[in-house]
């Protein structure tokens, strides 16, 4: 027994040993779980972020058509195994969170313990392996990458722009074009555009490309740098189609991608760079800059955005940043502005001019800069390098020519195509409410500089605008090289009395030098080739008979010219196209002036103290197309009225050539309609004519653009539905009897469907007291804008356009000025229940005025918004104006308000769902602070759209 009980004992004590290491092994195992879990969720944060790094980049490398080594395809796939394991050890832990104590229990957290131990040992691993093949991996392009460049806070003007493409961007628009003249901040807008989407916390874009084209850019060159952005690989004898394919194939695979072109100058065949068209990928869009509206015409944008010049306060605070404190200095400050007002506004002036004079504190210097600035001289540092050359680009890239001395009418189309294309090419601009065009003023200085710097010899002397009171003959420097001379806005009182020598200058400018009352007889005698002279608004009393020895001579003006009284006989003057002696005294006409065959334009508009022209002098100017009379102190005289004057007779024989016509007669010169078909072959027309006991009525017709002045309705009714029924617009402006005429279209059935625009000032009605509707038709069934001025007796247009049995259905614009009476303009109902075309309302001093929109009790009310389409809204002066629309209405494409002097309106028709479509909102701090609002955010979204002090003063750029 003893024996056994050693023997047992003997095992018993080795298979305790045993029992006890493998227990502490595993003990320590499975205490040592909650530790290795910790460490796996930690280390399981480090591998993700080497993970999310190789997959991007094996996604890049696929886009690029690259093949990955085979240790990252090894290592990825190890990573998935791995995934699957800690997914697995995941949701044990989430089922086993109160273990049994029992023995078998044990074992399993054992066996899940030694799990996570072998998990952490293979992160640890596979963390170790990442970095070893780092190296032979693709970069991944940024989604976004920085364009360094300067930033336009605090310039209103360009944030908006900025703003108003951002929004574009996000609302679906595929392809914009930013344009405008050169120096204005395009590129420097787009930049900015770009590094904004670059802090966007939420990318629109997977890839924001950004491609400089340049002028003559070749396509290759804008190819490669969309290749390097896209990491490939660039081969420098690969050809344009090859590799147009590649790009093609890699941007096909981008979800959504931003290309922008910058400083386009013609159009770019998509194809051919190698781009997806927005319209086949549908997450591809293109932001092109340019300088040239034809450019973003012939690229098919869908928004174009012109970048307009600094506002006076933007330029100032540029200006001041650039030249730095000294341009506060009291004895520079004046000096400062007068250049900021030479640089007109051009951030690229601006920006070069200041920096040329930061820290010069002379006066003398700032003096001197200012007048070649003036003298259009580039002598200031960087002016000709960093301005004028690349302006001159824009001039550089006109392929037509201007237009000729003299040219005549039938080129007029021509004419209008070269002004639009120089409109198109940023070097003219349009002027607000003028039917004409400008020239920047930097852009004529470039002008300026090109033609004095040609390489033909053939330079201009400008001294324009400069405060010149005479000119003495050294002025003429190197005169005979010179093709065109300016002295005009000037206060010159005399000329040279010696022969200056310019035997090659054509034009020669002297008009608004109203102190000029004499030129001397020699001044004009070394200007033999000239064709262009200009002495208009001089205070000359007569013309030197050198003049007649210029044969070459074109265009003579003269107008207001108020102290010449008579001229030379111009008999000799045969090439001459163009007279123009508005607004001078003569009595009679020139003599001589009937031998010139080629006259085209003659004007004599305003000559109060011209009372006769000789019958047969019109007919002989055979060329002649354009006549202006009118305001003078002849009046054409009607068939049996000739009395030793030229009549209305003698001019029907011209009616074939003459384009323009502004003349007075007698009478009215036509009795029925069949007379009035001759006016369809003049494009402009003026005729002025008396009636009895009334005022004289001035009819004006431009292009089917119809109106008259003063006339009595009622007393034309014989003729007057002719001009109704051949206008496209038609304005009657304080004329008598309108009732009587709308009441004879009535009973007549009349219904005039080319009319599209109406305008009625000042002609008294009482159709509105009537009510009901009298008409069978809608009088005007396609009319699109309806305008009211100073119309008494009127309470809303309903009144009006229910009489005549309008429905409004093509209606896009309404204005109303002026209308004591009227309390508001429609009345929503059976008769009107929608305005669906309607896209702007301009109500202006109406005192009475309290809605837009009266909704009458016991009508039927449509519950859609009375004007869908509504963009522009604009309310001026009406103190008792309260309500725009119904409460729970909302207006969705609202894009500009305008508010001013209307206390009562508290109340917009925006909301968080529709305020994203506003673009401007312009009236007093005093009305915007004072208004409802359904929520907060709806006000703080429309903040930036806010500004302040709109007015009446800006009345020109709105009608």
């Amino acid at each position: 027994m003893e024996v056994v009980g050693a023997a047992v004992g003997a095992l018993v004590a080795t298979t305790s040993e045993l029992l006890c290491s493998c227990v502490s092994s595993k003990t320590s195992t499975t205490f040592n779980l909650h530790s290795n879990l910790a460490a796996v969720e930690k280390e399981m944060e480090s591998l993700k972020v080497h993970i999310e790094v190789v997959i991007r980049v094996r996604e890049a490398a696929e886009k690029e058509g690259k093949e990955i080594g085979a240790q990252v395809v090894i290592w990825l796939k190890d990573v998935a195994t791995l995934l699957t394991r800690v997914n697995a050890i995941q949701r044990q832990m989430v089922n086993n969170k109160r273990p049994s104590r029992c023995f078998l229990n044990c074992r399993k957290r054992y066996r899940a313990s030694r799990e996570v131990e072998e998990t952490l040992k293979e992160i640890k691993r596979l963390l170790l392996v990442a970095p070893s093949f780092d190296s032979g991996l693709t970069r991944v392009p940024e989604a976004v990458e920085c364009i360094p460049g300067p930033s336009i806070q605090g310039q209103t003007t360009a944030s908006k722009k900025l703003d108003e493409t951002m929004k574009a961007l996000y609302d679906g628009c595929k392809r914009i074009g930013i344009w405008g003249p050169g120096g204005v901040g395009k590129t420097t807008l787009v930049k900015n555009l770009n590094n904004q989407l670059r802090e966007a916390s939420t990318q629109p874009f997977g890839i924001v490309i950004w491609a400089t084209v340049s002028k003559n850019s070749v396509i290759k060159n804008v190819q490669k740098q969309i290749a390097e952005r896209l990491n490939l690989e660039v081969k420098m004898d690969e050809s344009v189609q090859r590799m147009a394919s590649r790009l093609y194939e890699r941007l096909e695979k981008e979800e959504k991608f931003l290309l922008i072109l910058d400083d386009v100058w013609e159009e770019i065949d998509l194809d051919t760079l190698g781009v997806p068209r927005p319209e086949v990928h549908k997450g591809c869009k293109i932001l092109l800059t340019s300088r040239l509206m034809e450019v973003c015409r012939n690229m098919t944008t869908d928004l174009d955005i012109k970048v307009e010049v600094l506002n006076d306060v933007e330029a100032w605070q540029l200006f001041c940043q650039k030249a730095g404190g000294v341009a506060h200095r009291e004895e520079i400050k004046p000096l400062a502005e007068a250049i900021v007002k030479e640089c007109s506004r051009l951030p690229l002036a601006i920006i070069t001019v200041g920096a040329a004079m930061r820290k010069k504190t002379r006066v003398e210097l700032w003096r001197h800069a200012l007048k070649e600035l003036q003298r259009s001289v580039p002598s200031i540092e960087g002016i000709e390098d960093k301005v004028y050359k690349p302006l001159k680009l824009s001039y550089d890239s006109l392929q037509e020519g201007l237009i000729d001395v003299g040219q005549n009418w039938a080129n007029m189309d021509e004419g209008i195509s070269l002004i639009e294309n120089l409109k198109d090419s940023c070097l003219l601009e349009e002027c607000i409410g003028w039917n004409a065009v400008k020239m920047h003023d930097v852009v004529r200085d470039v002008a300026i500089w090109i033609s004095s710097s040609s390489e033909d010899g053939c330079k201009s002397l400008v001294r324009s605008g400069i405060g010149l009171s005479d000119i003495s003959a050294e002025e003429f420097s190197n005169s005979n090289s010179l093709d065109r001379v300016s002295f005009m806005r000037n206060n010159i009182t005399r000329l040279p009395d010696c022969m200056i020598q310019c035997s090659k200058a054509s034009t020669l400018l002297l008009q608004d030098n109203y102190a000029l009352d004499t030129v001397p007889e020699k001044f004009l005698q070394g200007f033999e080739a000239l064709k262009v002279l200009d002495l208009g608004s001089t205070s000359i009393r007569s013309l030197p008979h050198s003049l007649l020895q210029l044969r070459d001579l074109r265009v003579l003006l003269l107008w207001d010219c108020r102290n010449l009284e008579e001229l030379p006989s111009l008999g000799t003057l045969t090439k001459l196209r163009e007279l123009d002696l508005e607004g001078t005294s003569i009595t009679n006409l020139p003599r001589g002036i009937e031998n010139l065959s080629e006259l085209r334009i003659l004007n004599l508009a305003f000559t109060k103290k011209l009372k006769s022209i000789q019958p047969g002098i019109i007919s002989k100017l055979s060329c002649l197309e354009s006549l202006s009379v009118l305001d003078s102190g002849f009046c054409f005289g009607l068939k049996g009225e000739e009395d030793g004057q030229a009549t209305f007779e003698e001019l029907k024989s011209s009616f074939d050539r003459l384009h323009n016509l502004s003349i007075s007669l007698n009478g009215i010169p036509w009795d029925k309609v069949e007379d009035l078909s001759w006016i369809n072959r003049i494009s402009d027309l003026q005729l002025r004519f008396p009636q009895p006991q009334e005022r004289s009525c001035l009819l004006k017709i431009n292009k089917k653009r119809c109106s008259f002045r003063c006339l009595n309705l009622s007393s034309s009714q014989e003729w007057i539905g002719w001009f109704w029924g051949n206008s496209s617009s038609l304005e009657l402006r304080e004329c008598t009897g309108l009732d009587e005429m709308l009441e004879d279209f009535i009973e007549s059935d009349a219904s005039f469907a080319g009319l599209k625009s109406l305008h009625i000032v000042d002609c008294p009605t009482s159709l509105g007291q009537r009510g009901g509707c009298a008409a069978r038709c809608d009088l005007l069934p396609n009319l699109e804008k309806f305008r009211l001025s100073w119309m008494e007796n009127l309470n809303s247009i309903s009144e009006l356009a229910g009489h005549l049995g309008l429905r409004l259905n093509s209606l896009k614009s309404i204005a109303v000025e002026i209308c004591r009476q009227m309390k508001y303009l429609l009345s929503c109902g059976d008769f009107i229940q929608t305005l669906s075309n309607l896209e702007e309302i301009k109500v202006h001093n109406c005192e009475n005025f309290e809605e837009l929109f009266n909704n009458e009790s016991g009508q039927n009310i449509s519950p859609d918004p009375m004007v869908p389409k509504l963009r522009i809204l604009q309310l001026w002066n009406l103190p008792k104006f309260k309500t725009l629309c119904r409460y729970e209405e909302t207006w969705p494409c609202l894009e500009q308000v305008d508010v001013w002097k209307c206390e009562g309106l508290i109340r917009l028709p925006l909301t968080n769902q529709n305020a994203g479509t506003i673009k401007e909102i312009n009236g007093e701090s005093e009305w915007w602070d004072a208004l409802e609002w359904e929520d907060d955010q709806t006000k703080s979204s429309l903040l930036p759209f806010f500004h302040e002090g709109f007015g009446p003063m800006l009345l020109t750029r709105y009608i």
